[in-house]
């Protein structure tokens, strides 16, 4: 049976704050339905099949606590110029001192993308207002099943 992922849950303090640093990212905005008690807000990144819900009353996870949320790219540098063109704060590009994966936090980051330039292995992050965190990984050839 296919499973599939289809939303991800994000806490944030501030609805329409959250909204607007979504949409501002160029994110479509789905939905923006129901009341103070209980408001669903959804955007969808260009391009992919996953999108975001965050709102008031949808989760009692603590604003800003999911980490390691990943948006895929073709080209990490011109993702990365993009969001830093959008206002957003957005590190430099990297690539891990492993070269398998990057650690959490920012714990053997090397400046730069991967010197060969490998996929899977080039990264950028940014965090929402709220402090929920993102990774730009740059894939530009999938692994095999995939």
């Amino acid at each position: 049976m296919d499973m599939k992922l289809e939303v991800i849950v994000l806490p944030v303090a501030d609805v329409d704050r959250a909204e607007k640093f979504y949409a501002g990212l160029g994110w479509r905005l789905d939905a923006d339905l129901g009341t103070d008690s209980l408001r669903v807000v959804q955007l969808t990144p260009p391009g992919s099949p996953c999108s975001i819900i965050f709102g008031s009353g949808v989760t009692t996870a603590a604003p800003g606590s999911v980490q390691g949320l990943h948006l895929i790219v073709t080209d990490v540098e011109a993702a990365r110029a993009e969001l830093a063109d959008r206002g957003v704060e957005v590190s430099e590009v990297f690539h891990d001192e492993d070269g398998l994966f990057h650690h959490a936090g920012t714990t053997g980051r090397l400046s730069g993308p991967d010197p060969e330039r490998h996929s899977y292995a080039s990264f950028a992050s940014f965090s929402d207002p709220d402090g929920n965190g993102w990774v730009l990984q740059e894939i530009t050839t999938r692994l095999p099943g995939r």
